[in-house]
């Protein structure tokens, strides 16, 4: 392409500031059938026991968990597809998603072993397919996004939606897969909800391919013969591009306390009002609190970024939560006054939720400027790699927790107990808060004004 016929960037339409993450939105009311509901499956409807329902859920996990930093090295490793390197894979591989993924809901033989079997293939062949798209839907932001601006706008956006999609299923998830029961069968209920919630994400995700619609650049024939393609990225420079790439294995260490905060909070929350309050029906006026702040933090991150920059909004994000949980831990006593205080807590989650994938851009723009070499795929679907040791380092805390306060089944906690119980809930995921932000002020340098400077070398070299 001549620099004649370049095309210039152009800025944000309206419809990606404000509904770029649809996607993301029936992503996670699809997912959460599997987060809230795939253990209820095996022993329940399945039939499975504890240890062989646990096994299944460990394979597929450690499987996924093992596979999730290779999707954007594929991406970017490959040939561009017709609609663009990152658009493509919007509509190439989800639409495979719904068959898949309910079969991971169906137990099709009195074989127990031949069942377990089918139920792993099936749960880690939809996940295979699934990241693909989700890679390239975060990618996107690095690819759409020309400025820091625009980058914490789509961010931004993108975590109110998926914000909003966990509302949502948290209120209309179960009621919408026993309306199914009515059709397909009570044991079959959550396939079906899984099949079709899995259309509602490839309809979602094509909502994303239209409205991205010309801000990716074609490689042509021509471009992807000659050796300038800095999208196509080997393996060797895929791992430069991160052990080269300081502020980028920060980022992803501090990233780890954000998601500890999202999934340890919501996992032990439930063992505070019940065990250490004594009043389990809180949880519902909870849920809601804490999706609403989270909601509120994500859609007002893109208005601090502009004044403050993703990366100061981020540390501060971090610092709140930090303030909060250590209250919670200390206030334990007024389950009233620490639901306000998750709340706020959950104001700063939703907050660092959306800086994060503009700060990941971010390092995309510092790799490019210091290898020559396109990375985005890549260094975007790091982002898995973090949010899969949260979900495992969920359990290991909540247990040992457990363990701590010496809780059983059925037994109130009393005296000390109640506030150990706010270990996991509070405390733990506060230090760790603690820890990233430190993590962020001492080793993540990459300000507004670099990135700037950063793009403005890469442009002039292109030209």
């Amino acid at each position: 392409m001549s620099n004649e016929t370049k095309k210039k960037p152009k800025g944000l339409s309206t419809t990606l500031k404000y509904f770029f993450g649809v996607g993301d939105a029936g992503f996670v009311l699809m997912s959460n059938i599997e987060t809230f509901f795939f253990m209820t499956f095996l022993t329940d409807f399945a039939g499975f026991g504890a240890a062989i329902a646990g096994l299944i859920n460990s394979v597929f996990t450690t499987v996924d968990a093992c596979l999730s930093w290779l999707y954007g090295g594929i991406i970017n490793g490959t040939k561009a597809k017709r609609w663009g390197r990152y658009r493509s894979w919007l509509i190439i591989v989800p639409w495979m998603v719904p068959f898949l993924y309910a079969f991971m809901f169906l137990r099709i033989s009195d074989n127990e072993m031949l069942s377990a079997v089918v139920i792993i293939a099936a749960a880690i062949l939809s996940h295979v397919v699934w990241n693909f798209g989700y890679v390239a839907n975060a990618t996107l932001i690095s690819v759409v996004g020309k400025t820091p601006e625009d980058k914490a706008t789509l961010a931004s956006s993108r975590a109110t939606w998926n914000n909003i999609g966990g509302l949502l299923f948290s209120y209309m998830g179960l009621p919408f897969a026993t309306l199914l029961a009515g059709a397909v069968g009570e044991k079959n209920k959550f396939a079906a909800a899984a099949f079709c919630l899995g259309v509602l994400m490839v309809v979602t995700y094509f909502a994303h391919f239209k409205m991205t619609d010309g801000y990716e650049e074609i490689e042509t024939e021509e471009m992807a013969a000659k050796a300038s393609d800095k999208t196509k990225v080997t393996v060797p420079e895929m791992f430069s591009s991160l052990f080269k790439n300081p502020p980028l294995m920060v980022l992803m260490l501090a990233d780890l306390a954000k998601w500890c905060v999202k999934f340890v909070t919501a996992a032990s929350a439930i063992y505070y009002f019940r065990d250490a309050m004594g009043n389990p029906g809180l949880m519902t006026s909870y849920t809601l609190c804490v999706s609403l702040g989270a909601i509120v933090g994500a859609f007002f991150m893109r208005y601090l970024a502009k004044t403050l920059s993703s990366r100061t909004t981020m540390i501060l994000s971090y610092g709140g939560m930090t303030i909060s949980m250590f209250l919670i831990y200390i206030m334990y006593a007024n389950p009233i006054l620490v639901i306000a205080l998750m709340t706020i807590a959950h104001v700063f989650y939703g907050m660092a939720f959306a800086a994060s994938p503009a700060l990941y851009a971010d390092t995309v723009v510092y790799a490019t400027w210091k290898t020559g070499r396109d990375a985005s795929g890549w260094i975007m679907g790091l982002q898995n790699l973090p949010l899969k040791i949260g979900v495992f380092l969920r359990g290991v805390i909540l247990s040992a927790c457990l363990v701590t306060v010496g809780w059983q089944s059925g037994v109130a906690l009393e005296g000390a107990d109640r506030q150990g119980m706010t270990i996991a809930f509070a405390l733990v995921p506060a230090i760790l808060c603690l820890a990233g932000m430190i993590l962020l002020i001492v080793g993540f340098r990459i300000t507004k004004d670099k990135v700037a400077q950063y793009q403005a070398e890469i442009d002039a070299k292109t030209v």
